[in-house]
């Protein structure tokens, strides 16, 4: 499964880094087709988030953490000027967590909600 990383850079700023999640095909429990499981690594703290505005000033991500969107997309814009939009079920690590960071924008109509998992 493909995932977008947000990195820091060695001069300071932010880039997006591609990458992938092995998916694996698993019998859960008899009765149940197998399905597809990747790993994300957490520490565990799981929160669930809703705002009315996702737009920010430029930050580095507070903690290193998996960003699933739930509802609603924003429009994440790293320091070389490098755009990506991302929307329900897509997957971003943030992991820029010093330097001058990202901004994130809402594109369209609220709430947006997402579930943030430190690793």
């Amino acid at each position: 499964m493909r995932i977008t990383r947000i990195v820091r850079t060695g001069d300071g700023g932010s880039a997006f880094r591609d990458d992938e999640i092995a998916l694996a095909s698993h019998r859960i429990v008899a009765g149940v087709p197998p399905m597809e499981l990747g790993a994300l690594p957490s520490s565990g703290g799981a929160r669930f988030v809703r705002s009315a505005a996702f737009d920010s000033a430029a930050h580095p991500a507070p903690v290193e953490q998996w960003v699933i969107m739930l509802r609603g997309t924003i429009e994440v814009t790293v320091s070389d000027g490098a755009r990506r939009r991302f929307g329900p079920g897509d997957l971003v690590l943030a992991a820029d967590m010093t330097g001058t960071g990202h901004v994130t924008t809402g594109i369209g109509a609220a709430p947006f909600e997402a579930l943030f998992l430190p690793t």
